[in-house]
């Protein structure tokens, strides 16, 4: 992270207004030791990492304290973006108990959700120490989830934010175009994926947007590992269909792409009815999921958009959501096109925001060929969604 990313600034300039909108007056970010225990709002508006016990708050009103080690002070202050910073040697109980007594907030949100994974960032050790360092204040009473800040947060994605996103796509859909001639039957999962790692680093990019051993994902033919599995040494062979699922980490955003292909068998010029219509009914489902987007929509309401097209044609609901937030991360904070399932707890309710990005990655099964799907991404504007992703428009052919 660096200090002279002009991101920080246009996140901490968010910060007050969300305050507002949902009547918190402060937000808390408390952490330790961050290069192992990582709390996700670091990356979003702390801008580097500490070591001892830290204290970060913001204030509806735009006001920033910090309070950090001695040691952690000079890296904070080099930064430029806390006015205000306390260093402590002995213990940091005393200057947060001073800095709410002068601000007295009613309100004070801190990084614990039940739902929201990056809005979690708050261990059980350091809720402790917190509650401990508060005890005798009434502040200790006055501590809510940020859950829903950090979902606007993240959410809200500005139009630097939005324009890195679409160059990590852009480079990504380069890839894809740099390998497709390079797909051939015969290879396996893992030497068409080590192609697309070669063809990542001739482009510049230097990170995936996940775990490198699953990303890129490869899929091929009927009976491959299924989502999340990372490439085997499964052949593809000709009447497969392959899928691979990437992405890259480019100017401190991701993106996250799927796109089919089919290894037309000898004789065969274009791919079978089914395998076609399969594909075209992903297409078309993509589309209007896009096309239902609007602010104020649910999630759960846009799933109901894609996975309803999908089975309305006649195939099995696949087992997973629709589509996720897109960022920092591949899965980003907040909502997402989702799913009325327990293991999504709130999270398919959350109202779609102007500037919020979104995954849409429906999948169906052709049997006796493999898995169609395509993944694009999204931006949602005021009159509806636009892609940031130059979508597959046609099922690319392998001879």
């Amino acid at each position: 992270m660096a200090s002279t990313d002009p991101v920080f600034l246009e996140k901490l300039a968010q910060v007050p207004q969300i305050l507002a909108e949902l009547n918190l007056d402060a937000w808390l970010i408390f952490v330790r030791e961050t290069s192992a225990v990582h709390d996700p709002s670091l990356d979003v508006v702390v801008g580097t990492q500490v070591t001892w016990p830290s204290a970060f708050l913001l204030t509806r009103t735009g006001e920033r304290y910090a309070i950090v080690g001695s040691l952690d002070r000079a890296n904070l202050e080099s930064l430029g973006l806390w006015p205000e910073i306390t260093g402590y040697v002995g213990g940091i109980t005393d200057d947060l108990r001073r800095l709410l007594s002068r601000l007295d907030p009613r309100t004070i949100a801190i990084n614990v959700s039940e739902d929201d994974p990056t809005a979690d960032g708050l261990t059980v050790g350091m809720h402790r120490i917190l509650l401990k360092a508060l005890d005798g204040t009434p502040y200790g009473d006055r501590l809510t989830s940020s859950g829903a800040l950090i979902a606007s947060l993240r959410g809200r994605k500005t139009a630097l934010e939005r324009e890195r996103i679409r160059r990590a796509c852009r480079t990504t859909t380069d890839i894809f175009a740099a390998v497709t001639p390079k797909l051939r039957p015969g290879m396996t999962e893992r030497e068409f994926a080590a192609t697309i790692v070669e063809a990542m680093h001739r482009a510049g990019a230097t990170e995936t947007a996940w775990d490198p051993e699953q990303c890129p994902a490869v899929f091929t033919g009927p009976d491959s590992a299924g989502a999340h599995a990372g490439p085997t040494d499964r052949r593809i062979e000709r009447g497969h269909i392959v899928n691979v699922d990437f992405g890259v980490r480019q100017d401190g955003y991701c993106s996250d792409l799927q796109r089919t292909w089919y290894v037309l068998r000898d004789g065969e010029e274009h791919a079978p009815d089914a395998v076609q219509r399969g594909f075209d009914t992903i297409l078309e489902s993509i589309r209007a999921g896009a096309r239902a987007m609007r602010p104020g929509k649910t999630g759960a309401e846009i799933d109901d958009v894609v996975r309803g097209y999908v089975t309305a044609r006649g195939y099995d609901e696949y087992p997973h959501g629709t589509g996720h937030p897109i960022g920092r991360v591949a899965h980003d904070g907040g909502g997402g096109l989702l799913p009325r399932w327990e293991r999504y707890g709130a999270t398919p309710f959350v109202p779609l925001e102007v500037g919020q990005c979104y995954t849409i990655e429906p999948r169906l099964t052709v049997p006796g060929h493999g898995i169609a799907t395509c993944e694009d991404i999204v931006v949602v504007e005021e009159d509806g969604a636009r892609f940031l992703s130059e979508s597959q428009e046609r099922l690319w052919l392998v001879r």
